[in-house]
């Protein structure tokens, strides 16, 4: 059973009927791409994080901070790269979030795993692959940047490298043991629909750009252009996504759009998601705000090895799925 059938006879109305384009035709196709996707995924994307935010109603920063701070390291870093799925952030959030960890006793280490997980993996990115992919690609992709997260903030966890933070991030510590207030599930539900309807609102621009770019190379690039410069037999094209992704300024919701148009013109799977991964937890916007907490040794050696996680997992994905 196709559960998303009425989306697609919707789109084929809208596309074949109300425009009366042509179907099999370029400008036919890339309507009904755009407007069964920006449906689609603003359903998945509206149930999905309701739920979600019912469960985050549960572990407010505060929490997440105060549990943090009394985890053994290993333990921390597994604890922080689960507790970032639920907790998305942008990158202005990035200080307050990282003086917040730190001032609060929590590892280097443990606090970088979760700003690693937290941009790379959460719902948006969770319903986006699920309706584009299918749960497979997006169960892959969920425990690859885990392990990316995890496994990154455990080295540097072992560099110790404590001195290449700025010294007024220690200079005030936070009380880790306070009791924080319980919400009620009436409070809960109201949570959730205002938070709903305030991710919509941030993101829907970035969706609608995204899938349109999409659309557009759906209907109009080539079969097989891309596959001829990044298909999965180029050696240089995990690495090469990986740094043209790092300038780039987008989440989840503008790039998964892209990312599906590009893997169905022939572009390799590992390439297209190692691309997506830089993006999202190598944003060159977060490591410049990052730079007035922190020495750029430290960011230079928080890409490097995050960089080299995404491209590993980029390389392992064109192998298993190529």
């Amino acid at each position: 059973m196709n559960l998303f059938y009425p989306i697609e006879a919707l789109a084929d109305w809208l596309a074949y009927t109300v425009f009366k384009l042509t179907p099999h035709s370029v400008a036919g196709e890339s309507i009904n791409f755009f407007i069964y996707d920006v449906v689609k995924i603003f359903l998945l994307l509206a149930v999905v994080i309701f739920v979600v935010s019912i469960i985050r109603s549960y572990l407010p920063p505060e929490k997440i901070r105060n549990v943090l701070a009394h985890q053994n390291k290993f333990t921390g870093n597994i604890l922080a790269g689960l507790l970032g799925i639920l907790t998305p952030f942008c990158s202005c959030s990035a200080i307050p979030l990282f003086l917040g960890f730190v001032q609060a006793g929590v590892p280097l280490g443990t606090t970088f795993s979760f700003l690693v997980a937290s941009p790379m993996i959460n719902e948006v990115a969770l319903v986006l692959l699920l309706g584009l992919f299918g749960w497979k690609i997006a169960l892959i992709y969920i425990l690859s940047g885990l392990a990316i997260a995890i496994l990154s903030g455990m080295i540097i966890d072992r560099l110790k490298i404590e001195n290449l933070v700025e010294a007024f991030v220690y200079q005030n510590k936070i009380n880790s043991s306070l009791d924080l207030p319980n919400m009620s599930q009436k409070e809960r539900i109201i949570y959730a629909k205002d938070y709903t309807l305030d991710m919509l609102k941030k993101v829907w621009p970035y969706i609608v750009i995204g899938i349109g770019v999409g659309a557009w190379i759906h209907g109009y690039v080539p079969t097989d252009f891309l596959a001829k410069y990044a298909g999965s037999g180029k050696w240089y094209g995990v690495p090469l996504a990986v740094l043209i992704g790092i300038p780039l300024y987008s989440n989840a919701a503008g790039v998964i759009p892209l990312v599906s148009a590009l893997t169905e013109k022939g572009v390799s799977m590992g390439t297209t998601l190692a691309f997506m991964m830089s993006v999202t937890a190598l944003s060159l916007p977060e490591f410049m705000i990052l730079k007035k907490v922190m020495k750029t040794k430290l960011i230079l050696i928080f890409a490097g090895i995050v960089g080299l996680g995404i491209i590993f997992t980029g390389y392992i994905f064109n192998l298993l799925l190529g």
